[in-house]
């Protein structure tokens, strides 16, 4: 029997501790909320109090880098919109974009822009069940152009001038049947070429859950 008792005894005070442990746990989070609403109620925003306290004594500068110019701006400003602003002055056309795209985008994307071995961009405009290409999926014409300039060609990103620039979208569209060869891309003329696959996409206007209309 004294074995027995020894063993309930031991039993009472682990759940003495369990219970013991909870009740401290349960002290210390109240002692803490109790302190994040004082703090909040005093300064109005528990956030910027802080942060305030932080960085109280801190220099206004670290003298870390340096402000930026307006041309290292602009250089960076460069996002082309569906409707066409922040085109760049400039003209292209196919004849001259076929010549530039055999320099600097062939390697990748083949001859006619149908080989590869990186992304296809020509294709049969009405085809949507292959490859995704300018003609197919894109919606906009203006994306053409942002997105050359900013990333192509893939070894040197943001190499090609505004004119290369003009041209390899003329060859591009042209090659895709979209535009005539003879056409003349510019900041006016460009936002208003219409993509065949602009009607695929729609706003996504779901409301209270996943309803497509």
């Amino acid at each position: 029997m004294p074995c027995q008792k020894a063993i309930c005894r031991r039993v009472n005070m682990s759940k003495i501790r369990k219970q013991f442990t909870v009740f401290c746990c349960w002290c210390a989070l109240t002692l803490l909320c109790g302190s994040c609403r004082e703090n909040k109620n005093r300064s109005g925003d528990g956030v910027a109090a802080l942060s305030g306290t932080a960085t109280s004594g801190w220099p206004a500068r670290f003298g870390w880098g340096k402000p930026a110019t307006d041309a290292e701006i602009s250089a960076l400003d460069i996002d082309v919109r569906p409707d066409g602003k922040g085109l760049p002055a400039g003209v292209g056309n196919a004849v001259e974009g076929k010549t530039v795209y055999l320099q600097k985008c062939a390697a990748c994307h083949g001859l006619s822009g149908r080989e590869g071995p990186q992304a296809q961009l020509v294709g049969s405009v009405d085809d949507t069940t292959k490859a995704k290409t300018i003609g197919n999926y894109w919606p906009y014409a203006t994306t053409v152009f942002d997105y050359i300039r900013r990333t192509m060609p893939y070894n040197t990103p943001g190499s090609l001038t505004n004119e290369e620039v003009y041209n390899l979208t003329a060859f591009l569209l042209s090659a895709n049947k979209i535009i005539d060869s003879t056409t003349r891309l510019d900041a006016a003329t460009l936002p208003g070429v219409h993509m065949p696959a602009q009607k695929n996409f729609v706003p996504d206007d779901r409301h209270g859950g996943p309803e497509i209309r």
